[in-house]
């Protein structure tokens, strides 16, 4: 913005939303496929010329019925799906899997700092990385998908060891690159210097993900843009882990007044966002930031077994606490989790199986850590 008016961007952003997949990764959270439809439906009709849904990592994805009602909503062209990658024989199959739900578009989950990668990887070495990223990438090439390839936790990845896992990328054939800013970590001005060392690598092209822990995903991501990001991903009311994303209508007002851009039908944007809330269970409103419920609310176990992994600043320094929250995703890992220290003494297989019977029966209510502690004080396991 100047003062003669809004400041013309020579190459405006293309959007894309994750709201039907970062939602995935968020606890407690779940949408149906008519919630998905109806979303995905409305975000192009925005503008939004991609749509972001579901994850997967193998056969029989609990997110297929997500994908299906996309597709069917907006098209498979217009939708994009999330592949786990944790290795090759892993890879094919999430590929198999993309393929039989008739997916076109997918983006690697591919985690580049060292604190992630030797969580996720079981190897920081960057050698090892690089031609993990360059086999998947050539896997789904040769079945003709688009392929966009993330850096996982990528803002927290310094520059001599991203740079060369981002040109191996697309020297194996990837068509974009993703940013993931996994944990709040820049400013702006350092978002710009961290996203001008990748747009000049050749053919790059170049998308951001930032997360709004620090309030400051929407300034990260327009700074993305003038430093020659093509690409910001969003989210409806900024719904998603860690504080949330970047919130799509604040980023599509400040585009509109800040750089004159009238590319978006912004009409759709408060339906949007009551959807969007009303089917994450979310309420009237999802604020932000670190001292709310969901911000240290987690539902992998690897997220509460290793918090350094993903925050930059602890839950108790803002008076906040770690907790678990999870409707379907139940695994016996979590429940361990939840019953570390308690009085309880339970089978944990037999109780996690019992518990997941019980959340089909009763609509998937909402679990804690003291509900589930409170259901171990219910269970009777059957007699052998």
């Amino acid at each position: 913005m100047t003062a003669e008016g809004p400041e013309k961007l020579e190459r405006p952003p293309r959007i894309s939303d994750a709201t039907l997949r970062d939602s995935a990764h968020m606890a407690g959270v779940e949408f149906g496929p008519a919630d998905a439809a109806a979303i995905a439906d409305l975000l192009v009709r925005t503008g939004v010329e991609l749509v972001e849904v579901g994850m997967v990592s193998g056969p029989d994805s609990k997110d297929a019925d997500l994908v299906l009602a996309t597709h069917e909503a907006v098209t498979p062209e217009r939708s994009m799906t999330l592949l786990v990658v944790r290795d090759r024989r892993q890879v094919a199959r999430a590929l198999d899997e993309a393929e039989r739900l008739g997916v076109r578009h997918i983006m690697y989950s591919i985690p580049t700092s060292e604190q992630h990668a030797q969580l996720k990887l079981d190897s920081a070495s960057p050698k090892f990385l690089q031609a993990l990223a360059r086999s998947a990438i050539a896997q789904a090439k040769e079945r003709g998908f688009h392929v966009t390839f993330s850096g996982e936790d990528g803002a927290r990845t310094p520059r001599e060891r991203l740079v060369p896992y981002v040109e191996a990328g697309f020297a194996a054939g990837a068509d974009r690159f993703r940013l993931a800013e996994t944990v709040a970590y820049l400013s702006p001005w350092q978002m710009q210097e961290v996203i001008a060392d990748l747009t000049a690598i050749d053919g790059s092209e170049i998308e951001i993900h930032s997360h709004n822990m620090l309030g400051l995903a929407v300034a990260n991501s327009l700074a993305a843009v003038r430093a020659g990001a093509h690409w910001i991903s969003a989210t409806v009311g900024g719904i998603g882990e860690r504080g949330g994303n970047a919130p799509l209508a604040e980023l599509l007002t400040a585009l509109r007044v800040i750089h004159g851009d009238t590319r978006f039908d912004l009409t759709h944007l408060t339906e949007l966002s009551r959807i969007a809330l009303r089917g994450a269970g979310l309420g009237e409103a999802f604020q932000s930031g670190p001292t709310t419920p969901h911000a240290f609310a987690y539902e992998l176990p690897g997220q509460l077994s290793h918090p350094h992994a993903y925050e930059t600043l602890p839950a108790e320094l803002v008076g906040n606490q770690r907790e678990l929250r999870v409707r379907t995703r139940l695994t016996t890992a979590l429940v361990r989790w939840a019953l570390a220290d308690a009085a309880q003494d339970v089978d944990v297989d037999a109780f996690t199986a019992w518990l997941a019977e019980r959340q089909e029966r009763d609509g998937r209510p909402l679990l804690d850590r003291d509900t589930i502690r409170e259901a171990a004080a219910d269970f009777r396991p059957v007699p052998a």
